[in-house]
């Protein structure tokens, strides 16, 4: 592989190789500190170095013979580890059911990992990762993507141990670490190729038989030779073979699995009339009498495959690499083990293990805190803003993130006795519960079957008694004629023209009965945080409190904020901040104080004000979230922080209440937020502080009172209630989990999509009535008539087809 050229470093981003001064490190451009002896020849010239890990990373470079990527870089390298750590932080990759998260072997035993690389910052790095791992004895190939710094390396497990791969990344000065691919969007992947195949299949095969087919329509009617009769008889049969044989196999497959079971589906007639169908067509080719139905059969099982299809399609075209709860904690953790930390992988994690949790990490499993203070972000199961404080002795949770200081904690039990290890059974528990228009499908489809069979086994004794020459014929027209094809389209179609149309407008559909529901849908419950607010804080008023300027207060609150993390920062980050402070010091889980021009200025709660000015007054109202300021322990501002509305919101709550349906706003935010939205949108009842499971127990009580409840929600503490609800939303900028659980996922755009997702529903459930009354009419029609012999077998498969497509015209109506 050659180097990268100039042209292409700057495609990248980058404009030619940086420059090294004589006193800096040649490799990473740290400061050659004072006597230092460490320096390499690298193209003839005495570099220095900083220190002995840059040393040997270089030299492994040069002696690799890749010299080319210190004048091709555009940007330092990362400083290398000198402690060795490296060499048994990277061992716990060797663990199998470690590197089976981020990995897999192929077909031919060799292991394929996707990494993602820490430090790479150009067009050189991707060129020297590729060129040093090619040249590892045991890989056979490595791919850097250099805008996702994701390598895609593959390698011989027997030759070469996944250590291996991240210790020599390590060695090159970067920071490897898994990247987590979606198995279970490879496996769906895999599975829509191969639906496509059939249906490919199916299509081919329905043009070639169809061409074929005409003329022999054609010929019955006015008359053909009885050689070119059999010549397209016998060219139509192997191509209709394979597509039975090929593409129509999920039906048999189906059709036997539910035998097996005792259970009538839709799949057994369907397989009966493909099957009896080309079994006929097949004997009466052979014999040179009788009519063949090849086209009738590659036909239907091609519009059968389509809308099937298409429905898939249409859940994962817009796939989302949905994890499930404990996919998000972290894959090793830092054990205190033979009194020194070891990094080891979360699954061997067990009550009493001491563990160190560092600043903006995610907690691993559910414990207590050791030492150290800090706060965590707990919103994913509560929905509130401001983290909490912990300190010494307090619990904290797996799945929330430690945002402010360094904490040792003591393990209460490994994930599945975690909190959130339940809120993920809770999700599955409440699938379980959820009523499906699948299960009453079934319970109609299998009297219908029952029924079909029952006439066509009484059409053929009775004919075989009259006509035994035609029985098998007439038979065999009931069957074709009877196929419930316009019957098992008329939901699929309709539902899968709705989902198309819905997805234009940025709406994805995943409920397979949740379009029906949310047509009948009597009561809509919301979240608050992140779905009818926008999630994120900002100032809404400024009490004033001393003879200061209002605008100036405000820019050395924001100067504060500049030495902190908090989320309430983040509400500062659009105002200039002053100049001249000094002496910062953050105190977790109170505020910030600092020195300005001699003045010293504090900022945080109110009781951290108080500590210093016990004359500060208390929070003007509840409705607000409230952070006091001091100067010289005076105090001089109270500023309210509020959650601003979703744009639409209030749009949306009255195009609700105008179609009679009873809103309630159900929150994990306890204070008075969530009772001020409630009465200024006019919801019918507000409950605030509701956990999780209040929450799942509220919607279960309202369906056991006749209720089919709506729930639009954001948050993992969402997801039992979006899973068990009738039909449910996720909003724009929704966790994963929430998404997984949703029937309907808003993509893009304001609430106001969801207005359109209950009237285009009310629009699929009327089309649904009227392709099911017409299928319903046609064959109580279809079927006496061909069990009284006077529909051939051809009209009867024209019949059958023109049924279909009727149906499926009526149900691209909602296309729109």
């Amino acid at each position: 592989m050659r180097a990268p050229t100039e042209s292409e470093l700057a495609d990248a981003g980058h404009h030619g190789p940086i420059h090294t001064s004589a006193c800096d490190c040649f490799h990473c451009g740290e400061p050659v500190p004072p006597g230092s002896n460490f320096s390499l020849l690298i193209d003839g010239v005495e570099q220095p170095m900083c220190c002995p890990g840059c040393q040997a990373v270089a030299q492994l470079i040069t002696a690799n013979g890749l010299d080319q990527f210190y004048s091709q870089r555009t940007a330092y390298s990362e400083k290398p580890d000198e402690d060795g750590a490296a060499h048994e932080q990277f061992a716990i990759y060797d663990e199998p059911e470690l590197a089976d998260s981020f990995s897999s072997v192929d077909e031919g035993g060799l292991r394929r990992a996707s990494l993602l690389l820490g430090g790479v910052s150009c067009a050189a790095c991707t060129w020297l990762i590729e060129q040093s791992l090619s040249r590892v004895d045991g890989v056979r190939s490595a791919v850097v993507n250099l805008q996702q710094s994701r390598l895609d390396v593959c390698f011989d497990p027997d030759t070469l141990p996944m250590s291996a791969v991240f210790l020599r990344l390590a060695e090159l000065g970067y920071q490897p670490r898994p990247f987590g691919a979606s198995t279970q969007r490879e496996q769906l992947e895999s599975d829509r190729r191969r639906d496509l195949r059939r249906l490919a299949v199916a299509g081919l095969g329905m043009m070639q038989v169809g061409m074929f087919a005409v003329a022999l329509h054609a010929g019955d009617i006015q008359g053909i030779e009885d050689r070119y009769q059999a010549l397209l008889r016998w060219v139509s049969l192997p191509v209709a073979g394979f597509v039975v044989l090929y593409s129509a196999r999920p039906f048999f497959e189906s059709a036997w699995r539910h035998l097996r079971q005792r259970s009538l589906v839709m799949d057994l007639p369907v397989s009966l009339a493909i099957g009896l169908a080309f079994l006929a067509s097949v004997w009466a080719t052979v014999k040179g009498s009788g009519q063949v139905y090849f086209d009738s059969v590659v036909m239907f099982t091609f519009f059968l495959l389509l809308g099937r299809f298409m429905e898939s399609r249409m859940r994962q075209r817009h796939l989302f690499d949905l994890v499930d709860a404990e996919s998000a904690l972290p894959p090793a953790v830092s054990l205190y083990r033979e009194e020194r930390w070891q990094s080891v992988p979360r699954v061997r994690v067990v009550a009493g293990d001491r563990l160190l949790v560092r600043r903006g990490e995610t907690v691993p499993v559910d414990a207590r805190v050791a030492s150290g203070s800090s706060a965590v972000r707990e919103d994913a199961f509560n929905g509130e803003h401001l983290p909490r404080p912990v300190t010494e002795g307090d619990a904290v949770y797996a799945g929330t993130i430690n945002i402010e200081g360094s904490l040792e904690i003591i393990a209460s039990g490994d994930y599945a006795q975690t909190r959130l290890a339940a809120l993920q059974r809770s999700v599955e528990v409440a699938q379980t519960e959820k009523p499906r228009l699948a299960q009453v499908s079934d319970r109609i489809a299998s009297w219908f079957v029952a029924g079909i069979l029952l006439v066509s086994a009484v059409t053929f004794s009775v004919w075989s008694q009259l006509d035994p020459a035609n029985a098998l014929w007439i038979t065999l027209s009931v069957l074709v004629v009877s196929c419930p094809c316009a019957l098992a389209l008329a939901t699929p179609a309709a539902l899968t023209s709705a989902a198309s149309s819905l997805r234009r407008h940025g709406v994805l559909v995943r409920g397979e009965n949740a379009l029906e529901s949310l047509a009948r849908c009597s009561h809509v419950l919301f979240d608050k945080t992140g779905t009818l607010t926008e999630g994120q804080l900002t100032i809404s008023r400024v009490e004033v409190l001393d003879d200061v300027d209002r605008d100036g207060l405000l820019a050395d609150a924001a100067a504060l904020q500049l030495h902190s993390n908090h989320p309430v920062a983040k509400a500062f980050a659009n105002i200039e901040a002053s100049a001249g402070f000094s002496d910062v010091v953050y105190e977790v889980g109170a505020g910030l104080e600092g020195l300005c021009h001699q003045h010293t200025f504090r900022l945080g709660s109110i009781n951290f004000c108080r500590e210093i000015a016990p004359n500060f007054p208390d929070a003007p109202d509840a409705e607000l979230y409230w952070i006091g300021m001091t100067r010289d322990g005076e105090p001089v501002a109270l500023i309210g922080l509020d959650d601003h509305l979703r744009s639409g919101a209030d749009a949306l709550v009255s195009s609700l209440q105008d179609n009679d349906l009873q809103l309630e706003l159900v929150t994990g935010d306890a204070s008075g937020q969530g009772q001020k939205i409630g009465q200024a949108l006019g919801f019918n009842k507000v409950l605030s502080g509701m956990t999780p499971d209040q929450k799942k127990q509220h919607t279960q009580d309202l369906q056991h009172d006749g209720a089919i409840v709506a729930m639009v929600g954001d948050g993992l503490n969402d997801a039992p209630v979006l899973s068990l609800a009738d039909a449910s939303f996720a909003v724009p900028g929704a966790t994963d989990l929430a998404r997984a659980q949703a029937d309907f996922i808003i993509t893009e755009g304001s609430l106001q999509k969801i207005t359109l997702t209950m009237d285009k529903a009310r629009h699929c459930l009327k089309v649904m009535y009227q392709n099911f009354g017409w299928a319903l009419a046609y064959n109580c029609s279809a079927i006496p008539l061909a069990a009284l012999g006077f529909i051939p077998p051809w009209a009867a498969a024209l019949g059958m087809s023109f049924s279909s497509l009727l149906v499926v015209a009526n149900s691209l109506r909602l296309n729109t």
